[in-house]
């Protein structure tokens, strides 16, 4: 499938890339030039292979609030939320963000690869299906992130300001009304905009005659979500990992009742067996997906979810999950394949320290 913006990245020499069933620019001048653009400036993404819902009623009597995995009942208009969905085992079928946009009005953007599993999950479990509605094909969505994010969107939409992290408005950008979130997926300050997608190429157009703005590809994304320590669907979460072994505890509500609630509670009460870790290489030689991770005596304590190089760093980083007993923060491990094995420290997370997201 394409993006409405396809075209846009041809002209813009994008090397494509299939991506969760879409073709999706990975570069245009170079993941290390966009990379710094986003962490420096400002660079803006196509976003528009995401999934977008949206869901009416009381989101406890609907059954929305026993789908997710987070408190909505206290969410604030206009606030939003991220968390997850479970299978009845308590894996995650995917993560998403639930926006509320009115008192009973809920927005939900989901994974590219997921929305079809996602719906049928939704409309399987709401009380009445049609209160859901799919609207992922005629919604387009870029993201503008960077420092400078701020000021550039200020030009086309002076109330900008006034949006803090999480939170969302309906703003008029070049004639449209539309939603735009003060959320991102790159550890900077920046902003989500949802447009109509048979009118996006406009506001791609409109965003890049700014000089201090360049387009960015997925493999910068994928750079500078693994320095922040960002999960990816598919690598860090599927449905045979649960979200407290993919550290994500923080994002679950236990005071109220949801889908593979009774499985995490086993969990929290036995014991995790695996659980997720940061990794830093000792050179710069980068961790690779499905890579194993082995401990000094070179006995295989786990794998390798996402890897790659940190510019910030100047070395290899990865995540991945690894035996519980044997993963201390601070830990010298080894990891690579049969043919050569590469050291590293076992870490936090986080990566990046200088991030601009609350600022």
């Amino acid at each position: 499938k394409k993006t409405p913006l396809y075209e846009n990245h041809l002209s813009l020499n994008a090397r494509m890339v299939p991506f969760g069933g879409w073709n999706m620019p990975v570069q245009y001048e170079g993941i290390l030039a966009e990379y710094k653009a986003t962490r420096e400036q400002a660079a803006i993404f196509d976003i528009s292979h995401m999934g977008e819902f949206i869901i009416e009623g009381d989101c406890v009597a609907s059954g929305l609030d026993r789908i997710v995995t987070m408190s909505l009942k206290d969410l604030p208009v206009h606030s939003s939320r991220y968390g997850l969905i479970l299978n009845e085992q308590g894996g995650a079928i995917d993560d998403l963000i639930v926006f509320r946009m009115e008192e009973k009005k809920w927005f939900i953007v989901v994974n590219a690869a997921t929305i079809e599993k996602d719906a049928a999950h939704f409309c399987a479990n709401l009380k009445d299906k049609k209160v859901f509605s799919d609207i992922s094909a005629r919604t387009g969505k870029i993201d503008i992130q960077g420092p400078r994010s701020r000021e550039i969107m200020k030009k086309l939409v002076a109330s900008i300001e006034k949006l803090n992290y999480f939170t969302f408005d309906f703003f008029d950008l070049l004639g449209e009304n539309v939603l735009i979130s003060r959320t991102g997926y790159t550890g900077e300050l920046g902003y989500e905009i949802f447009y109509p997608s048979d009118k996006i190429a406009r506001l791609w157009d409109a965003l890049l005659e700014f000089d201090n703005v360049k387009p960015a590809g997925l493999g910068a994304r994928d750079v500078l979500r693994l320095e922040a320590g960002y999960s990816l669907y598919g690598h860090e979460l599927d449905e045979t990992i649960s979200p407290l072994e993919a550290g994500l505890s923080r994002f679950i509500d236990f005071e109220k009742e949801f889908i593979g609630k009774d499985v995490l509670l086993k969990q929290k009460q036995e014991g995790l067996k695996r659980k997720i870790v940061g990794l830093i290489s000792q050179t710069r030689r980068s961790p690779r997906a499905e890579y194993k991770i082995y401990n000094v005596d070179q006995r295989e304590i786990g794998q390798i979810t996402s890897g790659t190089f940190s510019p910030s760093l100047n070395k290899g980083i990865g995540l991945g999950f690894v035996d519980c007993a044997a993963g201390e923060k601070g830990a010298n491990v080894f990891f690579g394949d049969d043919k050569a094995k590469i050291q590293a420290v076992i870490a936090g997370r986080i990566f990046y320290k200088n991030s601009s997201i609350k600022s």
